[in-house]
């Protein structure tokens, strides 16, 4: 029997009315019964669910008003882990993550070590590659890393154990293996569904986290200073957003069940593949390829201007009412993250010769908030967030689409690793928030009097 279903079945129609009949709720309850709609009040603050040591995000003043992006990864301002590096001229993301999970900035000795450690774990059980991920690969690399995360579950000795002994040595193993993950997949992919050669590069255990990426992507291993450090500086910046983000909450929500570390993984994972989150930077991509062919004049910032009030009224690209990579659920005035990394944009496009596309960008980073703040009521400022940016460096890069959800969890899986394993630490109650029900009681009806 064949286990490829046809997706176009009758009987779904009718079942798919029930739903749409029985399940809405009344807009309205929510602000009656004082539900917080998405653990987030009417101006976009966010419930307080927990404690956190990891990182800290601070959006406003102590007064309540609004105020210039800043992240704290620590207690260490991003800023200065970023400049730190780039002052040493070497790479950042491995002095981040040894933040994260230890909670203290490495000495030279401490981060040569642990770089050393990640080289040690950078590698995939025999035959891995062959048996998971060239096994029926999935054109979509979100939903192949996170089988072959369930699937690694099988090639651990210790898979439940949850001392925090263990579960370290899983998440360093999975920080170093993530990269594998993705890139394998993806040429996996491109080869059996796009008639692509075939070649699986061997990771380089003395090369960082981005080179080890763009060394492993590319056919003949090539890469300049400039494209490992502004890749470098991506991780960076995508390691570690606060407990409150929508696939970090999920670690927290997970790890409290008492799970194994890959199934806590996988659905941080499941999380970050939405278009809503970690996908987000894909849209912004797919929205500025639809302004550049829509655009008689990239330079006419009336004609951007309209364009961008009809993306807002639904009248053109998606329809969906939104200018993806503008506004932040935390931040009004400016993301510390798309601050840094504009620095760098620049002199990436030079490089690239995309000159032209990196001012459009800077003209609609400066026009969308205007056009915003006059078609919509708003209770804040909006900026640009870092997702306006990062997919257009990745684009620069030349990584695939295909995998820029993909890089943003192998940054984030830093911060899932730290959440995870200071919930564990924490010994926490299982979280388990309430929802009111509002559907009216009734008795049963016998079958044959329904």
């Amino acid at each position: 029997m064949s286990a490829t279903y046809n997706v176009n079945r009758p009987e779904l129609d009718g079942l798919c009315e029930k739903i749409l009949q029985n399940d809405r709720i009344d807009p309205e309850l929510y602000t009656a019964l004082d539900v917080k709609r998405g653990l987030r009040d009417l101006n976009g603050k966010g419930v307080l669910a927990g404690l956190t040591e990891v990182s800290d995000i601070i959006a406003s003043t102590p007064e309540g008003e609004s105020c210039d992006g800043r992240l704290y990864y620590r207690g260490i301002r991003i800023e200065d882990i970023v400049g730190g590096a780039m002052k040493d001229g070497r790479f950042s993301f491995e002095e981040a993550v040894y933040l994260l999970l230890f909670g203290e900035l490495p000495r030279r000795e401490e981060l040569d070590s642990f770089a050393s450690l990640l080289g040690y774990y950078r590698s995939l059980p025999n035959s891995f590659v062959r048996d998971v991920i060239m096994k029926a690969p999935s054109p979509d690399m979100m939903n192949s890393l996170a089988r072959s995360v369930l699937t690694l579950y099988s090639y651990d000795e210790t898979p439940d154990d949850t001392s925090i002994y263990n579960v370290l040595r899983q998440c360093l193993q999975l920080i170093a293996q993530f990269p594998l993950l993705s890139v394998y997949s993806y040429l996996s992919s491109q080869h059996y569904h796009g008639g692509q050669s075939l070649f699986n590069h061997a990771p380089q255990k003395d090369l960082s986290t981005a080179e080890n990426i763009l060394y492993l992507l590319r056919p003949d291993n090539r890469y300049t200073p400039l494209e490992a450090k502004v890749l470098d500086l991506c991780l960076t910046l995508h390691a570690e957003h606060g407990g409150g983000n929508n696939s970090t909450f999920t670690t927290h929500v997970v790890t409290s069940s008492g799970t194994d570390t890959y199934s806590s993984m996988a659905a941080s994972l499941g999380s970050l593949k939405g278009p809503r989150h970690g996908g987000a930077n894909c849209k912004v991509v797919a929205m500025f390829e639809n302004i550049k062919e829509n655009l008689s004049d990239w330079e006419d910032e009336e004609e951007i201007a309209h364009y961008l009030s009809d993306m807002l009224d639904k009248k053109v690209f998606d329809r969906a009412g939104l200018i993806y990579g503008m506004g932040h659920a935390v931040y009004s005035l400016s993301d510390p993250r798309a601050t840094i990394l504009r620095s760098f944009v620049d002199k990436l496009a030079g490089e690239k010769g995309a000159q032209k596309e990196y001012a459009l960008y800077a003209r609609i980073e400066r026009i969308a908030p205007e056009v915003i703040r006059e078609k919509r009521r708003i209770y804040k400022g909006v900026s640009a967030n870092v997702d306006f940016y990062s997919g257009f460096v990745y684009h620069l890069l030349g990584l695939p689409r295909e995998l820029f959800t993909p890089v943003f969890a192998i940054a984030r899986i830093a911060g899932w690793s730290a959440h995870r394993l200071e919930e564990l630490a924490n010994s926490g109650k299982i979280i388990r928030p309430a929802y009111r029900a509002v559907m009216e009681h009734r008795d049963y009806v016998p079958l044959d009097q329904r």
